[in-house]
């Protein structure tokens, strides 16, 4: 049963040879095609060509042309013998999403200009659209609800989807740059998740928020039991490493053999506690390698920790 019938020739014959088609790689192709190109070849290639923002490093594009060739001379579309159902509904739900983006620039004299910047956002083909962002900065506020809804939107991590895969990042680089204290907790939420584009504008973000996100951190690290979410607390918290009891408290943390458990919350307690200025803190600090049970394979983090004191003076 052919899933694309509206990209299909009348006549599937001869089929595609299998011992051609069908590895992991193709079938991404095909996918990306059908999701941003319209399941048109040629306007893919002419994309690759100019190296456009969305491109797929990964993706051999003689791979592309091969592909692009042996559709020509056999005539099938390759969509309908090598994608699945689900594969069908992705490119379905992305197409969709493009739809709706693009609905925004019909609508005419629309009182409220935030989707229609937000679309400008998603739909830029600029690798970092700062004109846009800027635009969607000066909205300030009001625009924080929408903003967050792109960072929690899963779809949008997905790189077949408007803003392939990046328009999250750019969210939470406006976020971080307004400085709105509700962004606080879907920024945190972020922090460590593999599909996000650069987490380093979740620590910025928080960071600017300043007081409110350096208290919740801090309350978070606390809590237990320990899990992902004090890990995630660390993280973030290294950015606040110079804020008055930040470092301290990092230390107390890191003084309980609990924790030693986790070598990823130490290692990030470790470099938060270079904000440490006392030389009686520094000094208990610097003892932790010789503390039976702490992780040896941290002890070079402590020794690089440790430099930066004697560089303070």
């Amino acid at each position: 049963m052919n899933i694309f019938p509206e990209n299909s020739q009348v006549d599937p014959e001869p089929d595609p040879d299998s011992s051609f088609l069908g590895s992991s790689e193709d079938r991404d192709i095909l996918l990306h095609r059908d999701a941003h190109f319209g399941g048109d070849f040629d306007t893919m290639i002419e994309y690759y060509e100019a190296e456009g923002k969305g491109m797929m490093q990964e993706f051999e594009f003689s791979r592309i042309r091969e592909l692009a060739d042996y559709e020509t001379a056999t005539g099938v579309n390759l969509a309908s013998q090598i994608l699945t159902g689900p594969d069908a509904e992705k490119i379905k739900a992305a197409r969709k999403a493009y739809n709706s983006l693009r609905e925004l620039y019909s609508v005419k004299n629309s009182k409220d200009p935030k989707p229609l910047l937000l679309a400008d956002l998603v739909l830029s083909e600029e690798e970092w659209p700062q004109k846009e962002i800027d635009a969607i900065v000066e909205q300030k506020t009001a625009i924080v609800p929408l903003l967050i809804s792109l960072l929690r939107s899963e779809d949008f991590y997905d790189a077949l989807f408007p803003g392939y895969g990046q328009a999250p990042t750019l969210a939470a680089r406006c976020l971080g740059l307004i400085g709105d204290k509700r962004a606080m907790i879907s920024l945190f939420e972020a922090i460590g998740e593999a599909n996000f584009f650069s987490e380093d504008y979740l620590l910025d973000g928080l960071k600017n928020i300043g007081d409110p996100a350096k208290e919740f951190l801090l309350k978070i690290l606390h809590s237990e039991p320990l899990n992902f979410d004090n890990e995630r607390a660390a993280i973030a918290l290294v950015r606040f490493r110079d804020e008055p009891g930040v470092a301290e408290t990092c230390l107390k943390m890191l003084l309980k053999p609990v924790v030693w458990k986790d070598p990823n919350l130490s290692l990030h307690l470790i470099l938060a506690c270079e904000g440490l200025k006392e030389p009686k803190l520094q000094e208990e600090f610097c003892k932790l390698e010789t503390q039976p049970g702490f992780p040896k394979m941290l002890f070079q983090d402590i020794k690089l920790i440790a430099k930066t004191f004697s560089k303070q003076y």
